[in-house]
Protein backbone atom coordinates (compact mmCIF):
# COMPACT_ATOMS: atom_id res chain seq x y z
CA UNK A 1 0.00 0.00 0.00
CA UNK A 2 1.23 3.56 -0.75
CA UNK A 3 2.44 6.02 1.83
CA UNK A 4 1.54 9.52 1.77
CA UNK A 5 3.21 12.35 4.19
CA UNK A 6 1.00 14.20 6.28
CA UNK A 7 1.11 16.22 9.97
CA UNK A 8 0.15 15.59 13.10
CA UNK A 9 -0.58 18.55 15.49
CA UNK A 10 -3.30 19.20 18.50
CA UNK A 11 -4.97 22.13 20.11
CA UNK A 12 -4.75 21.56 24.23
CA UNK A 13 -5.20 18.03 23.03
CA UNK A 14 -7.69 17.78 20.05
CA UNK A 15 -5.95 15.60 17.84
CA UNK A 16 -5.60 16.27 14.26
CA UNK A 17 -3.84 14.86 10.81
CA UNK A 18 -3.29 17.25 8.14
CA UNK A 19 -2.53 16.41 4.67
CA UNK A 20 -1.36 18.93 2.37
CA UNK A 21 -3.14 19.19 -0.98
CA UNK A 22 -1.61 22.43 -2.57
CA UNK A 23 0.43 21.13 -4.74
CA UNK A 24 -0.29 17.06 -5.11
CA UNK A 25 -3.83 15.20 -5.24
CA UNK A 26 -3.84 13.04 -2.58
CA UNK A 27 -7.43 11.49 -2.11
CA UNK A 28 -8.30 9.10 1.12
CA UNK A 29 -11.30 7.71 0.56
CA UNK A 30 -13.74 7.26 3.50
CA UNK A 31 -14.18 4.35 4.04
CA UNK A 32 -9.74 4.54 4.61
CA UNK A 33 -10.73 7.11 6.62
CA UNK A 34 -12.73 5.30 9.02
CA UNK A 35 -10.01 2.30 8.94
CA UNK A 36 -7.54 4.49 9.91
CA UNK A 37 -9.87 5.75 12.91
CA UNK A 38 -10.76 2.33 13.81
CA UNK A 39 -6.95 1.74 14.20
CA UNK A 40 -5.93 5.19 16.48
CA UNK A 41 -6.44 3.65 19.33
CA UNK A 42 -3.76 1.36 18.51
CA UNK A 43 -0.94 3.51 16.02
CA UNK A 44 0.30 6.87 18.36
CA UNK A 45 1.18 8.16 14.96
CA UNK A 46 -2.11 8.47 13.54
CA UNK A 47 -4.09 9.35 16.48
CA UNK A 48 -6.98 11.75 15.43
CA UNK A 49 -9.65 13.34 16.29
CA UNK A 50 -10.37 15.06 13.01
CA UNK A 51 -8.30 14.70 9.50
CA UNK A 52 -7.79 18.10 7.59
CA UNK A 53 -7.07 18.98 4.00
CA UNK A 54 -5.49 21.60 3.08
CA UNK A 55 -6.26 22.68 -0.96
CA UNK A 56 -5.04 24.95 -3.26
CA UNK A 57 -4.77 28.48 -2.39
CA UNK A 58 -7.56 30.63 -4.01
CA UNK A 59 -7.37 34.64 -4.24
CA UNK A 60 -5.00 34.48 -0.69
CA UNK A 61 -7.37 31.86 0.93
CA UNK A 62 -6.98 28.21 1.92
CA UNK A 63 -9.69 26.00 1.39
CA UNK A 64 -9.80 23.32 4.01
CA UNK A 65 -11.87 19.94 3.70
CA UNK A 66 -12.54 18.22 7.47
CA UNK A 67 -13.28 14.58 8.39
CA UNK A 68 -14.13 13.53 11.61
CA UNK A 69 -12.65 9.65 12.60
CA UNK A 70 -16.02 8.21 11.21
CA UNK A 71 -15.60 9.19 8.32
CA UNK A 72 -17.98 11.79 8.00
CA UNK A 73 -17.29 15.04 6.34
CA UNK A 74 -18.19 18.03 8.97
CA UNK A 75 -18.52 22.07 7.89
CA UNK A 76 -16.21 23.73 11.27
CA UNK A 77 -13.36 22.39 13.39
CA UNK A 78 -11.73 25.56 15.39
CA UNK A 79 -8.63 23.99 17.23
CA UNK A 80 -7.93 22.14 14.03
CA UNK A 81 -8.12 25.53 11.38
CA UNK A 82 -5.87 27.05 14.11
CA UNK A 83 -3.14 24.20 13.20
CA UNK A 84 -3.79 24.66 10.44
CA UNK A 85 -2.92 28.23 10.11
CA UNK A 86 -0.12 28.01 11.90
CA UNK A 87 1.54 25.13 9.60
CA UNK A 88 1.01 27.61 6.66
CA UNK A 89 2.21 30.59 8.58
CA UNK A 90 5.34 28.47 9.34
CA UNK A 91 5.89 27.40 5.41
CA UNK A 92 4.72 30.57 4.39
CA UNK A 93 6.40 33.00 6.39
CA UNK A 94 3.09 34.89 7.23
CA UNK A 95 1.78 35.75 10.33
CA UNK A 96 -2.25 36.22 8.55
CA UNK A 97 -3.17 33.40 7.49
CA UNK A 98 -6.98 32.98 5.64
CA UNK A 99 -8.89 29.80 5.60
CA UNK A 100 -11.92 28.48 4.38
CA UNK A 101 -14.68 25.69 5.47
CA UNK A 102 -17.32 24.84 3.52
CA UNK A 103 -19.26 27.48 4.94
CA UNK A 104 -17.01 30.38 6.67
CA UNK A 105 -14.10 32.74 5.88
CA UNK A 106 -11.74 31.86 8.86
CA UNK A 107 -9.03 34.97 9.78
CA UNK A 108 -6.39 33.74 11.79
CA UNK A 109 -3.54 35.46 13.31
CA UNK A 110 0.04 33.77 14.79
CA UNK A 111 0.34 36.02 18.33
CA UNK A 112 3.22 34.82 19.86
CA UNK A 113 5.13 31.69 19.72
CA UNK A 114 2.54 29.10 19.44
CA UNK A 115 -0.63 30.73 19.79
CA UNK A 116 -3.34 31.56 17.51
CA UNK A 117 -6.05 33.49 17.04
CA UNK A 118 -9.14 32.92 15.26
CA UNK A 119 -11.99 34.46 13.91
CA UNK A 120 -15.13 32.40 13.80
CA UNK A 121 -17.67 34.68 12.03
CA UNK A 122 -20.83 34.88 14.04
CA UNK A 123 -23.55 32.44 15.56
CA UNK A 124 -26.30 31.40 13.91
CA UNK A 125 -29.59 30.72 16.03
CA UNK A 126 -32.29 30.29 13.63
CA UNK A 127 -33.82 26.51 13.76
CA UNK A 128 -33.97 25.80 10.51
CA UNK A 129 -30.21 26.22 10.22
CA UNK A 130 -28.74 25.14 13.49
CA UNK A 131 -30.42 22.68 12.28
CA UNK A 132 -33.56 21.60 14.67
CA UNK A 133 -36.06 19.23 13.22
CA UNK A 134 -38.86 21.78 13.98
CA UNK A 135 -38.98 25.01 15.22
CA UNK A 136 -38.61 25.05 19.38
CA UNK A 137 -37.16 28.20 21.63
CA UNK A 138 -33.40 27.30 20.87
CA UNK A 139 -32.56 28.92 24.17
CA UNK A 140 -34.50 26.22 26.30
CA UNK A 141 -34.49 23.04 24.50
CA UNK A 142 -35.50 19.89 26.81
CA UNK A 143 -34.66 16.18 26.02
CA UNK A 144 -35.79 13.16 27.66
CA UNK A 145 -32.65 10.51 27.52
CA UNK A 146 -33.20 7.12 29.27
CA UNK A 147 -36.55 8.53 31.67
CA UNK A 148 -34.15 11.21 32.68
CA UNK A 149 -34.87 14.67 31.65
CA UNK A 150 -32.11 17.42 30.45
CA UNK A 151 -33.46 20.70 30.34
CA UNK A 152 -32.56 24.11 29.29
CA UNK A 153 -30.25 23.24 26.39
CA UNK A 154 -28.78 26.01 24.50
CA UNK A 155 -28.85 25.38 21.24
CA UNK A 156 -26.59 26.62 18.39
CA UNK A 157 -24.61 26.89 15.28
CA UNK A 158 -20.92 28.04 15.01
CA UNK A 159 -19.94 26.69 11.67
CA UNK A 160 -21.41 23.46 13.36
CA UNK A 161 -24.45 22.20 15.51
CA UNK A 162 -24.29 22.64 18.85
CA UNK A 163 -26.20 22.13 22.33
CA UNK A 164 -24.92 23.53 26.12
CA UNK A 165 -26.22 22.56 29.26
CA UNK A 166 -25.21 24.86 32.26
CA UNK A 167 -24.97 22.52 35.32
CA UNK A 168 -23.42 22.70 38.81
CA UNK A 169 -20.73 19.85 37.66
CA UNK A 170 -19.88 19.21 34.18
CA UNK A 171 -18.24 15.99 35.19
CA UNK A 172 -21.37 14.13 36.78
CA UNK A 173 -22.31 13.50 33.46
CA UNK A 174 -21.08 10.06 31.68
CA UNK A 175 -20.63 11.22 27.90
CA UNK A 176 -19.12 7.94 26.93
CA UNK A 177 -22.86 7.14 27.76
CA UNK A 178 -25.30 10.21 27.26
CA UNK A 179 -23.40 11.04 24.18
CA UNK A 180 -24.18 9.05 21.90
CA UNK A 181 -27.66 9.64 22.43
CA UNK A 182 -28.18 13.06 22.54
CA UNK A 183 -25.63 13.28 19.19
CA UNK A 184 -28.10 11.05 17.38
CA UNK A 185 -31.14 12.39 19.23
CA UNK A 186 -34.28 13.25 16.26
CA UNK A 187 -34.16 16.52 17.19
CA UNK A 188 -31.07 17.04 15.38
CA UNK A 189 -31.27 16.05 11.78
CA UNK A 190 -27.74 16.76 11.21
CA UNK A 191 -26.68 15.12 14.79
CA UNK A 192 -24.69 17.31 17.11
CA UNK A 193 -22.15 18.44 19.77
CA UNK A 194 -22.66 18.12 23.45
CA UNK A 195 -21.36 20.37 26.16
CA UNK A 196 -21.85 20.40 29.44
CA UNK A 197 -20.59 23.24 31.11
CA UNK A 198 -20.03 24.31 35.15
CA UNK A 199 -19.88 28.36 35.36
CA UNK A 200 -16.37 29.19 37.69
CA UNK A 201 -17.07 33.07 37.39
CA UNK A 202 -17.77 35.47 35.30
CA UNK A 203 -14.75 34.68 32.85
CA UNK A 204 -14.13 31.34 33.61
CA UNK A 205 -15.96 28.17 32.50
CA UNK A 206 -15.30 24.31 32.84
CA UNK A 207 -16.43 22.08 30.52
CA UNK A 208 -17.05 18.23 29.14
CA UNK A 209 -17.28 17.88 25.68
CA UNK A 210 -18.23 15.21 22.99
CA UNK A 211 -18.16 15.56 19.54
CA UNK A 212 -20.31 14.36 16.80
CA UNK A 213 -18.45 11.60 14.85
CA UNK A 214 -15.58 11.87 17.11
CA UNK A 215 -16.85 11.10 20.29
CA UNK A 216 -15.15 12.31 23.99
CA UNK A 217 -12.49 14.50 22.91
CA UNK A 218 -9.54 16.34 25.17
CA UNK A 219 -10.96 19.97 23.75
CA UNK A 220 -13.10 21.11 20.69
CA UNK A 221 -12.55 24.75 19.92
CA UNK A 222 -16.50 25.15 18.20
CA UNK A 223 -17.45 24.20 21.80
CA UNK A 224 -15.31 26.64 23.56
CA UNK A 225 -17.15 29.11 21.04
CA UNK A 226 -20.76 27.87 21.50
CA UNK A 227 -20.57 27.77 25.12
CA UNK A 228 -18.90 31.31 25.29
CA UNK A 229 -21.88 32.70 23.25
CA UNK A 230 -24.39 30.97 24.95
CA UNK A 231 -22.88 32.09 28.57
CA UNK A 232 -22.86 35.69 27.29
CA UNK A 233 -26.64 35.37 26.05
CA UNK A 234 -27.83 33.86 29.16
CA UNK A 235 -25.87 36.23 31.25
CA UNK A 236 -23.88 33.91 33.10
CA UNK A 237 -20.49 35.50 31.97
CA UNK A 238 -18.62 38.48 30.58
CA UNK A 239 -17.79 38.49 26.30
CA UNK A 240 -14.00 37.85 27.03
CA UNK A 241 -14.01 33.99 28.39
CA UNK A 242 -11.33 31.60 29.00
CA UNK A 243 -12.71 27.74 28.43
CA UNK A 244 -10.81 24.98 30.41
CA UNK A 245 -9.82 21.92 29.13
CA UNK A 246 -7.63 19.17 30.72
CA UNK A 247 -4.88 20.41 29.45
CA UNK A 248 -5.43 23.75 28.83
CA UNK A 249 -7.31 27.00 28.41
CA UNK A 250 -9.46 28.83 24.93
CA UNK A 251 -9.95 32.08 25.15
CA UNK A 252 -13.34 33.10 23.52
CA UNK A 253 -13.77 37.35 22.99
CA UNK A 254 -17.42 37.72 21.46
CA UNK A 255 -17.76 41.62 20.25
CA UNK A 256 -20.91 43.69 20.01
CA UNK A 257 -21.84 42.11 16.76
CA UNK A 258 -21.70 38.91 18.34
CA UNK A 259 -18.38 38.04 16.45
CA UNK A 260 -15.74 35.39 18.31
CA UNK A 261 -12.49 35.26 18.24
CA UNK A 262 -10.83 32.51 19.53
CA UNK A 263 -7.15 32.57 21.20
CA UNK A 264 -5.22 29.49 21.98
CA UNK A 265 -1.87 27.08 21.73
CA UNK A 266 -1.40 24.69 19.74
CA UNK A 267 1.22 21.85 19.32
CA UNK A 268 4.62 21.16 17.47
CA UNK A 269 4.31 20.38 14.02
CA UNK A 270 5.43 16.24 13.61
CA UNK A 271 5.82 14.38 10.48
CA UNK A 272 4.02 11.33 9.97
CA UNK A 273 3.33 8.52 6.93
CA UNK A 274 -0.24 7.19 6.42
CA UNK A 275 -0.71 3.92 4.64
CA UNK A 276 -3.37 4.20 1.86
Amino acid sequence: MPLINAFRMHGLGNRFIIVDRRKNSIDIPREKIIHLGNLKSFHRNIEFDQIIFVEKEINNTFPITIFNSDGGEVSACGNGSRCVAYLLSKDLNNKEIKLKTNNRLLNAKIVGDSDVQLEMGKPIFEWKKIPLKEKLDHKNITLNIDDREFANGFCLNVGNPHIVFFVKDCFEYDLKILGPKIENHELFPERINITFAQIDNKNNITVNVWERGAGLTKACGTAACATAVAAFIKKLAKNDINIKFAEGSLNIKIDESLNIFMRGPVSEIKHTKLEI
